[in-house]
């Protein structure tokens, strides 16, 4: 079966920087999964998915716009730093999770005081063109509930 909309695609990935350095894989882990054509994957990633069967492997090199986006200036924010996680102590530089109305998000640290932190709340990885290793583990039909839900359930998908 090919990657096609309303389609589950498993797969498992390797991501790498301008440099060919890994920034991110899922090797050892279970593989992630996605409902296709419901903007649940990037759309680079997405887009290169599609018409891919079972068992293929290729790579993939995205610019930042279709991947994290590009880098957005001044796009800084005061958050108590209660509200930070992913550390117990911060220092600039290091990269948190805050939790949003729109979900998770990831964020760098700029500055960093007892009770406040100022963050940039552009993705760690946005503006860089990023290459990614993938790997189609499987590909199956969505179900009537997975379609109306907008999202892939079971192994590596949303859990209710």
């Amino acid at each position: 079966m090919q990657v096609a909309d309303n389609t589950v695609v498993q797969f498992n990935y390797i991501l790498k920087g301008e440099n060919g350095e890994v920034l991110e894989s899922n090797a050892g882990q279970s593989p992630l999964a996605y409902l296709h054509g419901h903007r649940n994957m990037m759309p680079g990633v997405e887009k290169a998915l599609a018409g891919k069967e079972t068992g293929e492997r290729f790579s993939v090199t995205l610019p930042a716009a279709e991947t994290y986006g590009e880098r957005k200036d001044g796009l800084t924010q005061r958050v108590p730093v209660k509200h930070l996680s992913g550390a117990s102590r911060w220092r600039p530089g290091m990269t948190a999770v805050v939790h949003t109305d729109q979900g998770h998000r990831q964020v760098t640290i700029l500055k960093v005081g007892k009770f406040m932190a100022e963050v940039d709340l552009n993705h760690p990885l946005a503006g860089r063109t990023l290459t990614f290793e993938l790997e189609v583990v499987a590909v199956r039909s969505a179900s009537e509930e997975e379609i109306a839900h907008g999202h892939a359930h079971g192994e590596g998908g949303h859990h209710h």
